[in-house]
Parts: C-alpha cells; structure tokens; sequence
C-alpha cells in the first residue's frame, strides 16, 4: 500500500498539536465567556416563551370571541324542539322494592 505525501500533509495540517496549559486569565475569560453565553441563551429562551404563551392566548381569546354566538344557541332550547320534563312509566314490569327482592332471592 502506498502512502500519499498529500495525505500525510493533510492530516498533520489537522492533527492535534501540543498545546500549553492555559494560564488563569484564560479560565476565567472562559469562565466569563462561558457565563455571558448562558445569560444570552437564557433571555433567548425566555422571550421565545413568552411569545408562544402570547400567541397561544391569542388564538384562544380568538376562538372564545368567535364562538360565543354557538355556546349562547347552546345554552338556549333549541327552536322547535320538544322537551317533555316529568316522570318516566315503563309498563309490563311490577316495580319490587327492595325487601321484597332479599327476601324472594334468599328462598
């Protein structure tokens, strides 16, 4: 197998190469870095949240506002209709209270 020269060019333009230790200033830059970007990303979060929270109760007030001539139609008899309040009578069954019941299951 051959090796190329380019190849071994290219891989050692990207190898790793030693590097030194960093000093305290470029911990705590880092440190600082690392803070501002968590702040930054924070904000972000919670402006988008709140964004979606506005645009949700949006489309819901939307919806409610749109709706309320339904739910007023609902809320009313419907027109022409027949309600019958009152009692319901079956026929063909005698009515057994519940002594009478005990008394012909235990026999």
């Amino acid at each position: 197998m051959r090796i190329d020269p380019e190849q071994i060019r290219f891989f050692n333009t990207f190898s790793r190469q030693a590097v030194r230790p960093m000093s305290p200033w470029q911990k705590l830059l880092a440190l600082v870095a690392g803070a501002g970007m968590f702040v930054l990303a924070l904000m972000f979060s919670v402006v988008l949240f709140a964004g979606v929270v506005t645009v949700g109760l949006a489309l819901w007030g939307f919806l409610w506002w749109k709706t309320r001539t339904l739910r007023k139609q609902m809320r009313d008899n419907p027109p022409g209709g027949l309600v019958i309040e009152g009692e319901v009578i079956r026929e063909g069954e005698s009515v057994v209270d519940d002594d009478q019941r005990f008394d012909r299951d235990q026999r």
